[in-house]
């Protein structure tokens, strides 16, 4: 391939991760590490590397716009990330004592069983719910636009939350994966908060958690400049479009590609697991 055939390829996949990284809270990894290993056939490494970038541009992208516009729990987002940072470097260690088919069919399978509850489970809505003593003690309700004005609403089981947020930094140091999919389980099935909240605030977090496995992929020389440019431009685009996109999409819809992205996972943690 030429030049400019790889750059054409990379940087379309690449908008594509970032409008789907923006709107499911899940980063633009699932697609960018697929399009360089397969598309192109970059060593994995550099893949990764790649793409722990690009979610980083798909979070800062994405995460600045719902913020501003009010979508976004910042102090959620803050709580939780300790919880995520403290699992990874857990993560890393047990990693290293554990099998990581083990570790890779155990993500698959919860995630799939995540997939089937969030599909047939919808719960009371969250702004039907009364106050959370934890949750009012650390000042984490908060209220998000709507066609007509704001809706409150009342974050939930903090603790289950943050257990949750801290197995999705474990998986995600032992395993060298994104945890977007558990961050948004835990923030919309645990916590209660409304889905378009959910997978704002999981944007919100998911660069940071990049940025630390970034700066080691830097140091080890797995980040190419040449790969990383198209795919920057790419995400970003992606994610800003994303971010205008969000506020006027269904939320049943949005689930359904939540849903949709997370069995794509769980199959290919599953069959990385068995084979």
């Amino acid at each position: 391939m030429t030049a400019i055939e790889i750059f054409s390829i990379l940087f379309s996949g690449s908008l594509l991760a970032g409008l789907i990284g923006a709107l499911s809270g899940l980063g633009g990894g699932l697609i960018i590490v697929p399009l360089l290993v397969f598309g192109i056939h970059a060593d994995i490494h550099y893949a990764i590397g790649t793409s722990l970038i690009a979610v980083i541009a798909t979070s800062s992208g994405a995460a600045s716009a719902y913020v501003r516009e009010g979508f976004s729990n910042v102090r959620v987002g803050l709580l939780l990330e300790t919880g995520t940072t403290f699992g990874a470097i857990l993560g890393v260690i047990i990693g290293s004592h554990l099998p990581g088919s083990a570790l890779h069919l155990a993500f698959g399978l919860v995630l799939l069983y995540s997939a089937i509850a969030s599909l047939y489970g919808n719960g009371l809505p969250a702004f039907d719910l009364p106050p959370d003593k934890l949750a009012t003690f650390f000042k984490l309700d908060g209220q998000y636009p709507i066609a007509k004005g704001y809706k409150a609403y009342h974050v939930q089981n903090v603790p289950l939350g943050y257990f949750i947020i801290l197995i999705a930094g474990l998986l995600s140091g032992a395993l060298g994966i994104g945890s977007g999919a558990l961050k948004v389980l835990a923030l919309d099935k645990a916590m209660k908060l409304p889905f378009k909240v959910s997978t704002t605030t999981s944007n919100f977090m998911i660069g940071v958690t990049a940025a630390a496995s970034a700066g080691l992929y830097l140091h080890l020389g797995y980040i190419d400049p040449i790969l990383t440019l198209p795919v920057l431009i790419g995400v970003t685009l992606g994610s800003l479009c994303g971010a205008r996109i969000l506020p006027r999409m269904k939320t049943d819809l949005l689930r359904k590609l939540f849903i949709l992205l997370i069995v794509i996972i769980a199959i290919q943690m599953i069959y990385t697991g068995i084979f």
